[in-house]
């Protein structure tokens, strides 16, 4: 950083600032994570410096012959670890690549059904407010109100009613296992196209830990941050027959220049996950998250479909304590302790003032946590639950937090 410093030494305080954050905090939001070294060293490459407009072979700029080997490769790595037939890594984020996949197999106005946004699903998968609902005919499932999972016979029905084109299965706040074999069949009844969003579970689906979609879904589309731990962005992969579709959707139909320096990026981290390493720490991943909610449940958390099959779990700190989501995330973060606040089912709260948190278990296993870390992590949640309003609590709380945080080796990341 010794350009930086003397060059904006603004900037280069708030860096600082930010390593030094994210090593005093238990991070327990399911969609951040370190990035290693080397994913970190790549997208601050000279590859930011070059236009690429096209694909491999297919530019419309000279001087490519570095970076058409570059795409090749984490085209080709992205098949091999996700197991399709097809990669485009050129989306630059998920939103972008659940745009592209849209417009790859429909048309305006064509139906499409995914989870309701306050129920679990994602903006891109209908949301009113969101171009997939203001370009495309709409419409949501929702979970069952006793257990807060997803009813299959009750997607169906409704998409017998229905006939969509399109039909989304993966979710940014739905704790439990999506059965793509299911959504495969129903699919199938109504002939429509089957999109799965892995942007969350994508590296429980490298493990094993929870089904694989490639088997069943004509599109796949996953971030790859969160869990996956490589850079911001996006990837698309899909069955062959919609490889022409899938690309010309997003170059010329989204997108110019792809991010060069990302695509290097995105090649680096597809390598990690191809690694043994990668396996065992999804996997550490699921069980830290079993471990956690056990812990919580003990503790007389409320969670939402009474628990997790994944990476995450949704708190109703309504109906836990009575206090709602948006204080209770608050009051943690002043304790060390950083969640994002969050609807439930069926939540008589608006989604900026909601009644659940949400949290995770991605970030921690990196750092080498365990399931005995698990048990600190779920007392200091309830002891925060217990003190919201006691600053001197909350801060005695931060302090513990930071001490038991130097166990942690951040120079792999940091």
């Amino acid at each position: 950083m010794n350009h930086i410093i003397d060059q904006d030494p603004k900037i280069f305080k708030l860096i600082e600032g930010e390593k030094k954050r994210e090593q005093e905090v238990i991070r327990l939001i399911p969609s951040e994570n370190y990035a290693s070294k080397a994913v970190m060293e790549a997208s601050g490459s000279v590859f930011t410096n070059k236009y690429s407009e096209g694909y491999p072979g297919k530019r419309y700029y000279e001087g490519q012959e570095f970076i058409d080997e570059v795409e090749t490769t984490a085209c080709q790595r992205a098949c091999q670890l996700f197991h399709m037939d097809h990669a485009n890594v050129q989306p630059y984020s998920g939103s972008p690549a659940n745009q592209a996949a849209f417009l790859a197999l429909l048309e305006p106005n064509d139906k499409i059904l995914g989870l309701k946004l306050s129920e679990g699903g994602h903006l891109t998968h209908g949301y009113k407010l969101n171009f997939s609902a203001k370009f495309f005919n709409s419409e949501s499932y929702t979970v069952d109100p006793k257990t807060h999972q997803i009813d299959y016979d009750k997607i169906l029905d409704q998409a017998l009613k229905f006939q969509p084109k399109l039909i989304i299965a993966g979710y940014t706040a739905y704790p439990r296992t999506i059965d793509f074999a299911k959504f495969r069949e129903i699919c199938d009844r109504v002939g429509a196209y089957l999109l799965a969003d892995i942007s969350h579970i994508n590296a429980l689906c490298i493990s094993g830990d929870h089904p694989h979609p490639a088997p069943y879904a004509d599109i796949i589309t996953t971030t790859t941050h969160k869990a996956l731990r490589g850079p911001r962005g996006g990837l698309i992969l899909c069955k062959k027959e919609h490889a022409s579709k899938v690309d010309k959707a997003i170059m010329p139909g989204l997108q110019g220049g792809p991010h060069n320096h990302i695509t290097a990026a995105k090649a680096v981290a597809f390598k990690e996950a191809l690694s043994g390493e990668f396996q065992t720490y999804a996997h550490q991943i699921y069980l830290n998250a079993q471990a956690l909610a056990k812990a919580l449940l003990g503790r007389g958390f409320n969670l939402v479909s009474g628990g997790t099959d994944t990476h995450l779990i949704i708190i109703n700190a309504i109906a836990s304590f009575k206090i709602n989501g948006k204080d209770y995330a608050k009051a943690l973060y002043r304790a060390g302790l950083e969640t994002n606040y969050n609807t439930v089912p069926f939540d008589p709260n608006p989604p900026m003032n909601p009644s659940g948190v949400r949290i995770g278990t991605p970030a921690v296993t990196t750092l080498g946590m365990k399931e005995s870390d698990m048990e600190f992590i779920a007392a200091k949640m309830l002891q925060v639950a217990q003190n919201i309003n006691d600053e001197g609590v909350l801060n005695h709380i931060r302090q513990e937090v930071q001490e038991y945080m130097k166990q942690y080796d951040f120079s792999r990341f940091i």
